[in-house]
């Protein structure tokens, strides 16, 4: 891992949290303990970071919104091959003219490349995928209000009185912190609330979750998996888990890295 990706990882992770231990950071980055000191050295005199006895501290970390989950840029780049190739099947399932949800998500934005030549209306609570849609497309997009968290990218608001509850669409996509028998799970109460408000708005739930999101953690539920209709992941997915899931009458799609389906059953 180069210089700056670690920095960008680093700077991830002590966004989420207030403290982050100097052990954990080296687990994450796989750098030796004297180059992740040389790291957050030059981070501190870059005024990005405070060092503090065994870690790091986020600086005004209580002045800013926060959410429990990682930040964009970190997710972003972890199982990044699969989440494309997950993209593309979810895009896949995409027509012109149709109504579609996008839920907020490193996994969903991987739709963004195949949706550039559709002319759809989407909704959408990620302003990464707001953002390069309206750049290159001529898709509609439209936005619900609320704030924005800088750090996970997506726009969330504590009412109900938003465009959402105004929107009908025929599919909602959504990414999630994790998936299994007891259905979709989230790491945050806030960004649950969101995606349960959304989900009411449309008919169809198509889940996009790679491998890694099948261990067990997250304590908000958002719905059981009766409410899904359809499941995309890649290859390394549990197959007792997958069992689980389409015995439950999901749809369960499997792709590998390259975006090939290999598998399709409900």
């Amino acid at each position: 891992m180069h210089e700056r990706e670690r920095w960008q990882m680093i700077l991830g992770v002590v966004k989420d949290r207030a403290v982050v231990m100097v052990r954990e950071l080296i687990e994450r980055t796989g750098a030796s303990p004297a180059t992740l000191r040389r790291d957050l050295a030059k981070l501190e005199e870059m005024g990005q970071i405070k060092r503090v006895h065994g870690g790091v501290e986020a600086l005004n970390f209580e002045d800013r919104p926060h959410l429990a989950t990682r930040a964009f840029d970190v997710s972003q780049s972890l199982q990044a091959n699969s989440k494309r190739a997950i993209g593309r099947a979810a895009a896949s399932l995409c027509q012109d003219n149709d109504s579609i949800i996008i839920n907020a998500g490193t996994t969903t934005f991987q739709m963004v490349d195949f949706l550039r030549d559709r002319k759809m209306q989407i909704l959408t609570n990620s302003f990464p995928i707001a953002e390069a849609l309206v750049a290159r497309s001529e898709n509609r997009i439209i936005i619900p209000g609320g704030e924005i968290y800088r750090d996970q990218g997506i726009v969330l608001s504590p009412f109900d009185g938003d465009a959402a509850q105004h929107y009908t669409a025929s599919k909602m996509f959504m990414s999630c912190f994790s998936f299994g028998p007891l259905g979709v799970i989230e790491g945050d109460a806030l960004i649950a609330r969101a995606e349960a408000k959304l989900l009411g708005r449309a008919d169809k739930l198509i889940v996009l979750a790679d491998s890694s999101k099948f261990e067990t953690r997250g304590s908000m539920a958002v719905c059981p998996l009766s409410r899904v209709h359809t499941l995309i992941t890649d290859d390394k997915a549990p197959e007792t888990v997958l069992e689980e899931v389409r015995r439950a009458g999901v749809n369960v799609v499997v792709v590998r890295e390259e975006g090939d389906s290999i598998s399709s059953a409900a």
